[in-house]
């Protein structure tokens, strides 16, 4: 009489089942991703579509203009608008004050990591109590000490507001707990001190914690438009990118097609930033641990 089979029956589909079912599962995430991304990029896809559109394209509920070759509302946005200038500016005042900011934050995060002071926890969690204050409140505060300071249409007083961010001192303190403390102890063998700790041990192994937190800040500043309006109030040739724009378009003369020109050229640092972003991010953290 020959065995039955363990391997036959209801059991034995059991695996097959359950990988159609978690492949059913992905297919139907990936969807649901793909149309939620599609709705967050399409303000970004009409925009560059409505860039090349002629003002009568412009009216019409295509979507698609008639040519990508027509570049006459990138040359009128340049030509109404000194947004060559306004760049510059913007360029000054983001890359600045996040190297500053960014400087600021590794510092103060170094200091909670590896030092010991009175009330260090408290001190630790009154900063990341800051966070949960909304900008608009600080406004008045800080424009008049940036007006007292003489700071008004500077660049200086454009970032000075920025300098400090308890979110990048927090996200840095957390990585740099995470570096193993036989490296400070190494390196302390090898003759540095904490600077060259910092930056030739310390900073190169946490780089795309850096990165990211430099392209997070940049584009922050870089899309600010409140502040640099007030800042540049009475001095039309410091206004950054985003409060250059709204010269393109008034009350009485609304070019749309103008403005959406304008935002194009605007986005074009981001995109920049966000290929470096991708490339430094797929590189291992820890290959800095060699550096110096």
């Amino acid at each position: 009489m020959s065995r039955p089979d363990l391997n036959k029956g209801p059991k034995a589909s059991r695996p097959a089942s359950i990988t159609s079912r978690e492949r059913a599962a992905d297919i139907a995430v990936s969807i649901i991703a793909l149309a939620i991304g599609l709705v967050l990029i399409f303000p970004i896809i009409y925009c560059i579509f409505g860039a090349f559109k002629t003002p009568a394209e412009f009216m019409t509920p295509k979507l698609l203009p008639g040519s990508f070759a027509n570049l006459d509302n990138f040359r009128e946005a340049l030509q109404k608008a000194d947004l060559l200038r306004y760049m510059g500016n913007s360029f000054i005042v983001s890359f600045f004050g996040t190297t500053i900011r960014l400087l600021f934050a590794v510092f103060a995060a170094y200091a909670f990591v590896y030092y010991e002071f009175p009330l260090k926890r408290f001190w630790f969690f009154f900063i990341l109590g800051t966070m949960m204050l909304p900008g608009d409140i600080l406004l008045t505060t800080n424009y008049i000490t940036v007006s007292r300071l003489h700071l008004l249409n500077s660049y200086l007083g454009m970032m000075i507001v920025s300098f400090v961010g308890a979110s990048q001192m927090f996200m840095l303190r957390q990585r740099f707990l995470s570096v193993p403390k036989e490296l400070k102890e190494a390196a302390e063998l090898d003759g540095y001190g904490d600077l060259g700790f910092i930056f030739r041990v310390l900073l190169p192994v946490c780089r795309p914690v850096l990165v990211t937190l430099f392209v997070q800040g940049f584009i922050t500043l870089w899309n600010s438009y409140l502040w640099p309006l007030l800042v540049t109030a009475s001095a039309p040739e410091m206004r950054t990118i985003m409060v250059g724009i709204t010269k393109l378009n008034s009350w009485e003369d609304e070019n749309y097609w103008l403005v959406l020109a304008g935002v194009c050229i605007s986005l074009i640092p981001s995109f920049v930033l966000f290929v470096i972003m991708r490339r430094s991010l797929r590189k291992n953290g820890l290959e800095g641990a060699l550096v110096g």
